[in-house]
């Protein structure tokens, strides 16, 4: 274990991976707002009080940050609109594939193998990668938000127990947690350009699952408690948390491929030399 941990951190240096990681937080700022855009036109149709919507994201970014989307979120949430909706669909795609893109590139350098694949073939990877984890942050959204109104509707039906309720509440997170992994393993699997068999990805998808989380919690404690960004930075305090918080995720994407890469040369060399 010393010697793999060894191993990640000289390649942490020698792949540069806090360069890797600024290039897909700059796409991934790019991609925030049509993402954005995308689940708000969505909202409406969801009869969603604005109050609520403001109180989740307010859960899941920071403070500065869902201050400069409030208004943008109480105007959209309550005015439907089909041709907004095709739009945001249609920029979100794009440009969250292009996230995908610098990620691709990422988990490239991670296994030192060059992108050799077409043009064609390469978009068409982008695009299903983005379907993937827009699946997942679907998925995310939908159980911590609608869980409770799952629990009141089929409470009354099955006569659940008291208990039940943080149970639910509990497995609500923990599926998420665990579709995280499962679209990081994805990720993992087929954004390098090398045939990986999905036992050499699941180290890299739980530890960046791991990490992530915990950072991200940090990140926000930090942010709450220890740090004024808006007194530093004014109006565009906001921003920057949401800057960093992208550019330590895009490092811990590319740890969890590094964890991989490494995992992957060792187990699969030793098959060969065993063979």
């Amino acid at each position: 274990m010393i010697s793999f941990m060894k191993e990640v951190v000289s390649e942490f240096k020698e792949d540069n991976v806090p360069l890797l990681g600024a290039a897909q937080a700059f796409y991934y700022l790019l991609s925030i707002v049509p993402m954005l855009m995308l689940i708000l036109s969505i909202l409406p149709y969801l009869n969603i009080d604005p109050e609520r919507a403001i109180n989740i994201a307010s859960s899941v970014l920071p403070p500065e940050t869902t201050a400069i989307f409030a208004d943008t979120i109480i105007s959209v949430i309550t005015t439907p609109s089909g041709g907004f909706l095709t739009f945001s669909i249609i920029a979100a795609f794009w440009s969250a594939s292009l996230g995908v893109n610098a990620f691709i590139k990422a988990t490239n350098e991670a296994y030192n193998v060059s992108e050799a694949r077409s043009f064609i073939k390469g978009r068409a990877l982008s695009f299903g990668l983005t379907l993937a984890i827009m699946a997942a942050i679907i998925i995310a959204l939908i159980l911590p938000i609608f869980g409770d109104n799952l629990y009141a509707f089929v409470e009354p039906i099955l006569h659940l127990p008291e208990q039940a309720e943080s149970v639910l509440h509990f497995l609500r997170w923990f599926i998420s947690v665990v579709v995280m992994i499962l679209v990081l393993a994805a990720l993992y699997k087929w954004a390098p350009n090398l045939k990986i068999s999905y036992r050499y990805v699941w180290p890299g998808a739980i530890a960046a699952t791991a990490l992530w989380q915990l950072i991200s919690w940090g990140f926000s404690l930090y942010v709450s408690n220890f740090d004024n960004f808006s007194a530093t930075y004014g109006s565009l305090g906001g921003i920057i948390i949401l800057m960093l918080w992208f550019f330590l995720t895009g490092i811990i994407l590319v740890i969890g491929a590094e964890i991989n890469a490494i995992y992957y040369r060792r187990n699969h060399y030793s098959r060969k030399l065993g063979s």
